[in-house]
C-alpha cells in the first residue's frame, strides 16, 4: 500500500495572506476543475458528470491516464477523492486545519493501492517515491495556494 502525507502553511511569510475561506474556494475550485490548477498539459479534461447533496463524480485524463472520482466535500475543512476508477484505488485527502499555534495549515495524505499490482510491488514502490518526491504532493499544494492566490488577484474567487 502506498501512504503519502504532507503539510505546508497556507500562510508563510512574504505571501498574500488566504483566509480560511478563500483557500477552501481554491480547494474546491480545483476539486471541480483540475486543469486549473496542475502544470499546463497534465490534466486534458476533467469533469463533474453528477453530482449529489453528499457528493459529486469527476473523470479526468491526468498524465494521460483515465480516472472516475467521488469527491466528498467537509466546506472549508476536507476534500476527498476516492478513486474509483483509473490505476490506482484508494482515497486522496485535501485537509485545512489550525496548528497547536493557530496558524494555518493544508495537508495533502493518501492510502492508496494499485489496482492489478501486488502490494509493495515494484510499481507501487515507484508510486510511493514519486508521490514522496519534490515533484510529487508537496508541490502540488504549493502550486495549489499559488494559483489560489492569482485567482484572488485576478478577482476570479
Amino acid at each position: 500500500m502506498i501512504y503519502s502525507t504532507a503539510t505546508v502553511p497556507v500562510n508563510p511569510e512574504g505571501e498574500t495572506r488566504l483566509t480560511r475561506g478563500q483557500a477552501w474556494a481554491g480547494l474546491e475550485l480545483k476539486a471541480r476543475d483540475a486543469r486549473l490548477f496542475l502544470p499546463p498539459g497534465l490534466c486534458t479534461r476533467c469533469e463533474v458528470v453528477e453530482e449529489s447533496a453528499t457528493h459529486f463524480i469527476r473523470e479526468a485524463t491526468i498524465g494521460g491516464a483515465e480516472l472516475r472520482e467521488i469527491v466528498v466535500l467537509e466546506p472549508e475543512r476536507k476534500a476527498s477523492f476516492f478513486q474509483a476508477a483509473g490505476l490506482r484505488e484508494g482515497v486522496i485527502v485535501n485537509e485545512l486545519y489550525e496548528d497547536e499555534d493557530g496558524a494555518l495549515q493544508l495537508r495533502f495524505y493518501c492510502y492508496l493501492g494499485l489496482r492489478g499490482k501486488a502490494p509493495n510491488s515494484p510499481e507501487e514502490q515507484a508510486d510511493q517515491a514519486q508521490l514522496d518526491g519534490d515533484n510529487g504532493y508537496k508541490a502540488a499544494l504549493l502550486s495549489t495556494l499559488k494559483r489560489t492566490r492569482e485567482l484572488l488577484a485576478e478577482g476570479k474567487l
